[in-house]
């Protein structure tokens, strides 16, 4: 899976999740390591335009990342704190970017935390069409 990286500032655990993505045979996309709003778009529009399957953005909170790459049309990005709300964004809103904060994510729960992203998951057929609304509000 190609997955874009970014965050707005490179620490260990950013440097660590990037480690875990190849570790695991994805193709790291980026990393990009600039502003969070530019960050938020890079990773959007890579996921948006079909350059990477999945993105995932860090800032300190993990906020302004995941409000720049939803201002994307196609993205659906998902500030996620633990494994169990990844796999739930990815199964009931077909998240496509991991939103993480720097801040309060350690190293081995990100570990958990992508792996929930990046599994598998098929998306609830019953959600489809919430999620649709979600794409086209009117």
């Amino acid at each position: 899976m190609r997955v874009a990286f970014g965050t707005d500032e490179s620490t260990d655990l950013t440097s660590g999740i990037v480690d875990h993505l190849t570790s695991l045979g994805h193709e790291v996309v980026g990393p990009v390591d600039a502003a969070w709003p530019l960050v938020g778009q890079y990773v959007g529009r890579a996921v948006a335009t079909g350059e990477a399957d999945r993105g995932i953005v860090c800032c300190w909170t993990g906020t302004g990342v995941s409000i720049a790459a939803n201002k994307i049309g196609g993205v659906r990005a998902a500030l996620c704190s633990d494994a169990e709300t990844a796999r739930g964004a990815r199964r009931w809103n077909d998240a496509n970017v991991l939103a993480l904060g720097l801040r309060v994510t350690s190293s081995a729960m990100a570990r958990e935390i992508v792996d929930a992203f990046l599994a598998d998951e098929q998306v609830d057929p019953e959600e489809v069409h919430n999620i649709g609304l979600v794409e086209n509000p009117e």
